[in-house]
């Protein structure tokens, strides 16, 4: 099937094309074929000083983005504390962090329910020890959401990159249009992976195709940088989010509260690239404000083209 170019003057960031028969998450062998046609790309970023306060005031002249060294045309601007969040929570419930299991999930429940707003938000609950296990499917029903995260237990070794490739691919890449629809990932684990059959950079090209915002939660709580630290640090770094470490169990309330506080204070930006390439590549792109050298813009590092 060769993807379709969508009109001009459509506000769409991606047309997905899915095709073939469905395989287990954890298999890499994956026929489905996915197909990303870019007409125009869609950028959610956060913009905030130096103190971590967000600005929420900035206009569409205010900002820069730069492909390929080149300056882009910024077609369409909005504010998008309000567009309906698509939110994957993954729990790692391998038997390292079995210690601090319990207050995971507490915290992970106020999140929810301060999060997820009823007919216009969905969450799903993914699991992942041994294998990546979806324990509960996108919904709105907090009730049910507050209970599967509840119901995990710990236990087994830790597909970290598996969870992240499933929940992108089978999941968040599921409603249509992209651009309708902030999509974003909450992971809470020590980010050490040993059971995994795709890679960690597997994982990160899956949630960039799918316009996934990664926000990393570490359970970490030695004081000590570790490889696992380092890969967090990455999943968030590339997809435009942020890392939070929670070196006490009390602190985890108040990481999940500034990843709920953040996905209400984004600005959201579409152009069409300048050149605009089809080669199937990754493209870097850079936002900035304009002559604002205090303010920090967090925003996925660049995107997928299409291959025709």
């Amino acid at each position: 099937m060769k993807p379709v170019l969508l009109p001009a003057f459509a506000l769409v960031a991606y047309s997905l094309v899915l095709s073939g028969q469905k395989t287990p998450p954890a298999e890499p062998q994956d026929k489905t074929r996915i197909t990303l046609d870019v007409s125009r790309v869609n950028m959610l970023f956060t913009v905030s000083d130096k103190k971590s306060r967000f600005v929420t005031d900035l206009k569409k002249d205010d900002f820069d983005v730069i492909e390929a060294k080149k300056p882009q045309t910024i077609l369409e601007f909005a504010s998008e504390t309000d567009l309906p969040l698509r939110l994957a929570i993954l729990i790692d419930t391998s038997n390292s962090i079995r210690d601090r299991f319990r207050f995971q999930q507490e915290a992970a429940d106020a999140f929810i329910v301060n999060t997820v707003r009823p007919r216009q938000d969905k969450a799903m609950i993914v699991s992942f020890d041994t294998a990546a296990e979806l324990v509960t499917d996108l919904t709105d029903d907090v009730a049910v959401l507050q209970k599967a995260v509840m119901g995990l237990r710990p236990g087994g070794g830790t597909a970290l990159y598996d969870a992240i490739y499933f929940a992108c691919r089978e999941k968040l890449m599921a409603d249509q249009p992209l651009y309708k629809f902030r999509r974003a990932m909450v992971l809470l684990s020590d980010g050490e992976d040993n059971q995994s059959k795709y890679t960690r950079d597997q994982a990160l090209e899956m949630a960039q195709k799918a316009d996934v915002t990664i926000y990393t939660i570490s359970t970490n709580i030695s004081h000590i940088t570790t490889d696992g630290d380092k890969v967090l640090r990455y999943f968030a770094a590339e997809t435009g989010g942020q890392i939070f470490f929670p070196f006490k169990a009390t602190d985890l309330n108040q990481s999940f509260e500034n990843i709920s506080n953040e996905l209400r204070h984004q600005y959201n930006i579409f152009y069409r690239p300048e050149p605009f390439k089809t080669d199937g590549l990754y493209h870097a792109v850079e936002m900035r404000v304009k002559g604002r050298k205090d303010l920090i813009v967090r925003a996925r590092k660049g995107y997928y083209a299409p291959k025709m």
